[in-house]
């Protein structure tokens, strides 16, 4: 069964950083694809950043320039340093996970506050 763990959230001053990490189990298959997505208080899961196995990342239009994805395939790990951080930005975080065969995974999630 895979399992993805994330760490690093907690509670911080707008304008500050932090930065988490997704740490997946081992797989045979390996991961073709990692991004993290939150969850603000009232809404809906949203997409925030991602990367592919081959380096490729995107993040959303609401992060640009803040935010930033980075990945160690290799250690089936994901980041997201998170500067310049904002109210706005509070929720909980999940990691998400494709493996090369196609099964999608989420973590528990790990919650962010900003306080202003």
């Amino acid at each position: 069964q895979v399992q993805l763990v994330e760490s690093g959230g907690g509670s911080v001053q707008a304008g500050g950083s932090l930065r988490l990490s997704c740490a997946g189990s081992a797989t045979i298959f390996g991961y073709s694809y990692m991004a993290w997505y939150r969850q603000t208080p009232g809404g809906q899961r949203e997409f925030v950043g991602g990367i592919t196995s081959d380096g490729g990342t995107n993040v959303a239009d609401s992060v640009l320039g803040r935010f930033t994805v980075t990945g160690d395939f290799a250690k089936d790990t994901v980041y997201l340093q998170m500067d310049s951080l904002r109210p706005e930005d509070t929720g909980v975080y999940f990691c998400y996970a494709v493996l090369k065969m196609g099964s999608t995974y989420w973590g528990q999630g790990t919650q962010v506050t900003v306080s202003s």
